[in-house]
This record gives C-alpha cells, structure tokens and sequence, in this order.
C-alpha cells in the first residue's frame, strides 16, 4: 500500500506539471477538440497536484491517513461518473473516457482496495496475519499501559483480563461503571486486573476517565481477542433477545448506549494467565455476558487451559 500510494502520488505530480506546461497534450492524444480557455485545465493540474502531495503523504501510514486515500477516492469516483453522465447524455464522445484513464480509472480499484484494508483495521479484523498467534506469543507481543509486557506481568502472578466490547456498548459501561468491584475481587486473590479494549493506545483514557489508573491493553487489530479465541458474534450472540432484554435493562440503569468505538462484532470475555498460559476461562455466549470474576476465580483450581468456566 506505501509503494502503491507513492506511486500515486508521483504520477499526480507529473500528471500536473504536464498540464501546467502541456494544457493541450492530454486532448491531442485522445483525438479530442482543444480546450477554448486551456487556464481550465491548468487549474485542474494543479487540483491533481494537490492530490498527489495528499497521496504521498498517505503512503508514510496508509491506515493511519485513510481519509486523504478517502479524498482522492471520492475525487476518481466522481469524475468517472460525471464523464460516464456526459457520455450517455452524449454531450461529450465515448473517447474522452481517455481523460480519466490514467488519471482516475486505473487508481480506481487500488483505492478501494486500500480503504476497504482501512476499514478491516479500523474495525479490528487484521488485514495481513491469517494464523491467529498463540497465547505465549500474544503475551510476549502485547504490553500493558504500564509498560510491562503480559507474559511479565503474568510471571509468578494471576492476572484477571478482561476483553471488552466496543466502548459505545451498553455492556462495555456496565462493565466500568463496576469496574472497582472487579478490581477488589482481584485483589482479594492476589491477582491483577488488566481491561483490553479496541482502542489505539492512549485513546481509551477518554472513555474510562477517573478509573484510568486500572491497567489496559490496547488491541486495534483484535489480535490478541484471536489469540485467546474471542471471535466475531453472530446474529442471535448480537441481537437476540437475551441480548435486547439485558440491554434494555442496562440503558434503564443509566448505563446508556454511546458511538461505536472498536469493533462491534467483536466478543468479550474474561480469562485468567498466569506465565502466558490461560489457567481459567470465561468466553461470552452473547454480547451481554459480563465478566462473573468470583465464578471464574472459584473454578481456578479445577479449570485447565482446555476447560472453560462458563459465562
């Protein structure tokens, strides 16, 4: 996507460096009538240059500068449109699609491509790695906000993690608004809370204000979710009316239902490592399921890492 952009954002540039020299080149190989006022399309090269320098400055982080790739997107679209309109109301020849050729049709489908891999990143589902990673390999890769990564803070120590849904989510300010009751019962067994949320890093102190103290881990990517098997909901895991019941219940609480912030498809649940291996589990069967802490920690002893303490 960087090498596509550049190359992008290169051909822009010279696309407008020709027009401003050139107005007339484009038109006398597309056997097209000259402009009258050749200023026109001068002020279109320069349109194109400023579109180049938003291409190469997109090509430093792709996924990061999704809305200039969103700009220039909508800008190829357009003018696609507008000439296929023309053509059909037959104000303009079937050939002056030339014009848009290399201009806009061929970055037509590389620009898609690149927002819909935005897209797939922006709503936590990895647009490179098929294998999920492992548990020890999640817990090497993923470090908390202290700065620790997870298999240090789980060496010799229990930590509770909890994997929330999206922070819009009904469920998820449930969940914070009883976060210092989770935190107490972690304490009482010596064992360390840990919040992962879908955030970037650093975004999630916004959402979780005066309890940001309590350590997280940020997951755009849903990677580690993967890892510990937290998968995408279905229809009835979403919306069914087991979900619609407790929801209801929980906006009458004052729990409320913000934005989407992370991805909502994305599956909660709550899982007990320690020395980067899972020794008590406790997956979501719904969206409304909430971390039960005290079940989890009473079946530590008898639960293994294939076993699952239910939600």
């Amino acid at each position: 996507m960087p090498r596509l952009l550049f190359f992008a954002g290169l051909y822009h540039l010279l696309f407008a460096a020709a027009a401003l020299a050139w107005p007339h080149f484009c038109f006398d190989c597309a056997g097209l009538p000259r402009p009258v006022h050749p200023i026109l399309w001068r002020v279109a090269g320069l349109l194109s240059a400023v579109f180049g320098i938003g291409f190469l400055i997109a090509s430093r982080d792709p996924i990061r500068h999704w809305p200039l790739v969103l700009l220039g997107f909508a800008k190829a679209s357009l003018v696609i449109i507008l000439l296929l309109v023309s053509i059909f109301a037959e104000e303009l020849p079937a050939k002056s699609l030339w014009l848009a050729l290399f201009d806009d049709i061929i970055w037509w489908f590389p620009l898609a491509a690149i927002l819909w891999a935005s897209l797939q990143a922006h709503v936590g589902r990895p647009p490179t790695r098929d294998a999920p990673l492992t548990v020890p390999e999640a817990c090497e890769a993923y470090r908390l906000s202290s700065g620790e990564s997870l298999a240090e803070a789980s060496a010799g120590q229990t930590v509770a993690l909890v994997f929330l849904r999206h922070f819009g989510c009904t469920f998820t300010r449930q969940i914070l608004r009883h976060l210092e009751e989770l935190k107490r019962e972690s304490d009482r067994h010596n064992a360390r809370l840990v919040l992962v949320h879908m955030m970037q890093k650093g975004d999630a102190v916004r959402y979780l204000g005066e309890r940001s103290g309590v350590a997280r881990i940020a997951d755009p990517m849903c990677e580690l979710y993967r890892a510990f098997g937290l998968g995408k909901g279905g229809f009835l895991e979403l919306f069914g009316p087991r979900v619609w019941l407790r929801g209801a219940i929980s906006v009458f609480k004052g729990c409320g239902v913000g934005h989407l912030a992370g991805d909502g498809l994305q599956m909660p649940g709550a899982f007990l490592v320690r020395d980067s291996a899972v020794v008590a589990r406790q997956p979501a069967r719904s969206a409304a399921d909430l971390p039960d802490l005290p079940r989890l920690f009473g079946g530590l002893h008898e639960a293994t890492s294939s076993e699952t303490v239910p939600a």
